[in-house]
């Protein structure tokens, strides 16, 4: 009994790895992979190493300069949306147009609370001007370039609502 077991066990061995090469199906051509594993490999390392500096910039000033070049200070239209449960959202920039259109519906975007994108601002003390303006307002620095792309957006000031686009009729 016990020289059949020692028979077939290296036998089943030799077998199952006989299975286990690799088979080539279809040899078409083409680059070798050689360099795309080299680069990865080379990234996890990068990965795992403590960086060699930290960036000397952090919070609010991190997210600047914020450029949005699809959208600029100009006339908007008025149009109707339909983009159930957007709520409020108000796009500005730093410029004079922006900070006019803000302080004078700021109650109005207060009421709706609206939260505002500002889409073209360089520097942090643009931004905390911005909010010193209309304290009771959220604006955060942020890029436009998908809303304006979705929307077929040029300008703001504007204010989108769930059921319409306005810079006039801002209203609770």
């Amino acid at each position: 009994m016990k020289l059949t077991y020692s028979i077939a066990l290296p036998l089943m061995l030799l077998s199952l790895s006989g299975q286990a090469e690799l088979r080539v199906i279809a040899d078409l051509g083409g680059e070798s992979t050689e360099a795309y594993f080299e680069s990865i490999n080379k990234q996890e390392e990068t990965a795992l190493s403590p960086p060699l500096s930290t960036p000397s910039v952090s919070g609010l000033a991190a997210m600047l300069p914020v450029r949005t070049p699809e959208l600029s200070p100009g006339a908007v239209a008025d149009r109707p949306l339909n983009l159930p449960g957007i709520g409020a959202l108000f796009l500005v920039g730093d410029d004079a147009l922006s900070r006019a259109w803000l302080i004078q519906h700021a109650a109005t975007l207060r009421e709706r609370r609206a939260v505002g994108m500002i889409v073209n601002v360089e520097r942090i003390e643009a931004v905390q001007a911005l909010r010193d303006a209309v304290p009771q307002l959220l604006l955060v620095p942020a890029s436009g370039s998908e809303l304006a792309q979705r929307l077929q957006l040029q300008h703001y000031p504007v204010l989108i609502s769930d059921s319409l686009l306005t810079q006039q009729k801002v209203q609770p």
